[in-house]
């Protein structure tokens, strides 16, 4: 099974996968450089349920979010390098998200039995109502680690010291 799907097939499979008793564990964001922080969050998020769910950001969303340099790798990139992790089962390409509600209406369609945050998510609000609102367990697996993200990476890669070599 290719494990990198459109949202209609992701809730084809959510839904065979729960029919069979599978614990859906659903997890979402940009994953732009996969760094430390990413792995430690998708490895704690596996371990709360059978099959994990990533929902991969779109590169619209992403130059709307962090600004018109990133993402730094594409979607499909970034797609592939997640489906490659051992502890991802399925990569959800997202088109772009215009508000809220449109991550409220998939999450209702996928009805996973868990949503994976971390502490310092800026969407955790609005995960803990979309959670409370859909019967769905939030778990906070970890705290967003600050000195590990790619906005850091990348403005560590583009000091002035970094690329001239004298670092």
């Amino acid at each position: 099974m290719n494990n990198v799907v459109s949202i209609k097939s992701a809730v084809e499979i959510a839904r065979d996968l729960k029919s069979s008793g599978k614990r859906i564990v659903l997890a979402g964001g940009c994953f732009d450089i996969l760094h430390i922080g990413h792995i430690t969050f998708l490895e704690k998020a596996k371990k709360e349920g059978d099959v994990l769910m990533v929902l991969l950001e779109s590169d619209e969303s992403i130059r709307k979010s962090k600004g018109g340099n990133r993402p730094i790798n594409t979607m499909e990139d970034r797609a592939r390098i997640l489906a490659a992790l051992k502890s991802v089962d399925i990569v959800v390409k997202l088109p772009h998200m215009g508000s809220d509600k449109e991550y409220d209406d998939l999450i209702e369609k996928i009805q996973p039995a868990v949503l994976a945050s971390a502490i310092g998510d800026r969407a955790i609000d609005h995960k803990k109502r979309q959670a409370k609102k859909l019967g769905i367990e939030l778990k906070i697996v970890m705290k967003v680690l600050k000195d590990k993200s790619t906005t850091n990476l990348v403005n560590l890669l583009s000091h002035p010291e970094f690329i001239s070599g004298s670092k």
